[in-house]
């Protein structure tokens, strides 16, 4: 355990940005997981990065409860539908060859940041005033803000199963997902949709890493997870903090240029392997 101590700070930066928009951090902790260990098998690589975003997406959501930010309905439902995507998803990740794996989260994220980047402040204004039909919900936070927002909950569920199995193959969390999902698709409120995100998260992350418990895979990432969870724990509870400081515009921009460098850094990391091949 001592040995992996320096993965502390790294996972307070992951705790801090990934729970300040809404995303659990795991696109932030998978690329540097696949730098560092450039050697170890995939699958175990991913059951590190969905236990230590559960523990992020754990301690976010306490502190976005007691803001009153989560949809607290919508989550639970959301989070229902993506187990079944999520639990899939942790098995299919050991049958993909690790160059096959790279190239597909790196132009996933690519993909993302491109379509935030297009689309960021019409997502922003649309979120939370547009009538779609659905449900209407109405959710007041701590601070005295109303909002009132209405979404088609089939679509939401539809959606979740397959952000849960994304989400689980990658070993991202799927935050990084649901977000866009609900401001642009579900029309959410940005700061609802993080903090909704966040609870999701932990239901979808569970699920995924009691799959590589049951494979035993995860028993060999045990001490790097303790050591990267200790910092994500506190690195959450800022995030939350930051994130009521924050335009919602910010928040979407900061997720998309997030997508973007860890996009962009795992594709050249996968180019150098091919060249090398």
């Amino acid at each position: 355990m001592l040995r992996h101590l320096w993965l502390i700070p790294i996972g307070f930066a992951v705790g801090t940005y990934g729970t300040l928009i809404g995303a659990g951090g795991g696109f932030v902790l998978m690329p540097v997981l696949l730098l560092l260990y450039p050697s170890e098998p995939v699958n175990l690589l991913t059951s590190i990065s969905l236990a230590v975003v559960f523990l992020n997406a754990a301690s976010g959501s306490v502190a976005y409860g007691r803001q009153r930010r989560i949809d607290f309905r919508a989550g639970l439902l959301f989070a229902a539908a993506s187990i079944p995507g999520a639990v899939a998803g942790a098995f299919t990740t050991s049958f993909i060859p690790r160059r096959a794996f790279d190239l597909i989260f790196g132009i996933l994220m690519v993909a993302g940041a491109v379509f935030l980047g297009i689309f960021p402040q019409q997502g922003s204004k649309r979120s939370g005033s547009r009538r779609a039909p659905g449900v209407t919900h109405l959710l007041t936070d701590r601070d005295g803000t109303t909002y009132r927002y209405t979404f088609n909950p089939l679509i939401g569920v539809s959606l979740s199963v397959l952000v849960g199995f994304v989400s689980s193959f990658l070993g991202i969390g799927g935050g990084i997902i649901h977000v866009p999902v609900l401001v642009h698709l579900l029309f959410f409120p940005v700061h609802v949709a993080t903090a909704t995100s966040h609870f999701i998260l932990a239901f979808m992350t569970l699920a995924g890493t009691a799959v590589h418990l049951l494979n035993r895979v995860f028993l060999h990432g045990l001490h790097r997870t303790l050591a990267l969870g200790i910092g994500v724990v506190a690195g959450a509870q800022l995030g939350a903090f930051l994130s009521v400081r924050f335009k919602s515009i910010w928040i979407l921009r900061a997720l998309a240029l997030a997508l973007a460098a860890a996009g962009i850094r795992i594709l050249i990391a996968a180019a150098g392997g091919l060249n090398s091949g």
